[in-house]
């Protein structure tokens, strides 16, 4: 019998010439700048005109700021009413969780709902666990000193994190320090990452004194205004900086 070409048959399977390629995994480089544009700041485009509707977006929407500020605002309110410790972590908690099912039965992604929820609940436990009202603020006050000292690391090095950030958001900068080559580029993306370490930094030093002292009403109110409302002040400054040395090309007029 002769050979016949399987090529002439309906079922013959056509090689993928990029098989390949999909195999291969993605770089550490491309893993980080899909996870920037994904992130909240990644909505913050370089060059980009600033817009009211992007910062809402940046920072989570309206739900996503319901989900960041219900939980605080409850343990002030619940707090201040009881001055016991197991109902103000525990309705927080429960707020979370309301969060989590109603993104659950619209079929939404549970991510941002989730990390809220983890959040509140490690700061209950430690509440419950010492019972201290004070130590829920202890997984806040570590976060904010990560982050400051994070910041400072990258200043130190010459490697401002808003310009690596930054450096990741702008398309066409393959690895992410085009930045680095222009000096009143390197000036303004500095200038932001020393304002976020203000931040941090402002954020601590109300934020420990108050927790040395028990101070657990006045640290609540605290956390929530120096958290997304001044998140998303700081937030507008840094793209309205970042616009003044990333102006976005317009096509030529024709």
């Amino acid at each position: 019998m002769t050979d016949h070409d399987d090529r002439s048959r309906p079922d013959a399977v056509t090689p993928d010439p990029f098989a390949e390629e999909r195999a291969e995994p993605l770089s550490l480089q491309a893993q980080l700048r899909d996870a920037v544009r994904n992130a909240g700041i990644g909505q913050v485009a370089p060059g980009e005109a600033p817009s009211g509707k992007a910062l809402l977006t940046a920072v989570g929407g309206v739900r996503g700021l319901a989900e960041s500020v219900l939980p605080g605002f409850a343990f002030l309110i619940v707090y201040a009413i009881t001055k016991e410790v197991v109902p103000s972590v525990v309705v927080p908690v429960a707020i979370g969780l309301v969060f989590v099912v109603l993104r659950l039965l619209q079929r939404q992604s549970i991510m941002m709902s989730f990390a809220g929820i983890f959040g509140v609940a490690i700061s209950a436990g430690l509440a419950l666990l010492t019972g201290r009202a004070e130590s829920n603020f202890i997984p806040g006050i570590v976060i904010n000193a990560v982050f400051l000292a994070v910041i400072l690391v990258s200043l130190a090095m010459r490697r401002p994190l808003i310009g690596l950030i930054v450096g990741l958001l702008v398309p066409g900068d393959e690895d992410g320090h085009g930045w680095r080559d222009d000096p009143a580029k390197r000036r303004v993306l500095t200038v932001a990452t020393w304002m976020w370490a203000g931040l941090f930094a402002f954020r601590l030093a109300f934020e420990i004194p108050l927790w040395l002292a028990a101070q657990v009403e006045l640290l609540a109110g605290i956390k929530l205004i120096t958290g997304v409302p001044l998140y998303a002040a700081l937030l507008w400054v840094t793209w309205l900086l970042v616009r003044t040395v990333f102006v976005k090309d317009e096509p030529a007029a024709v």
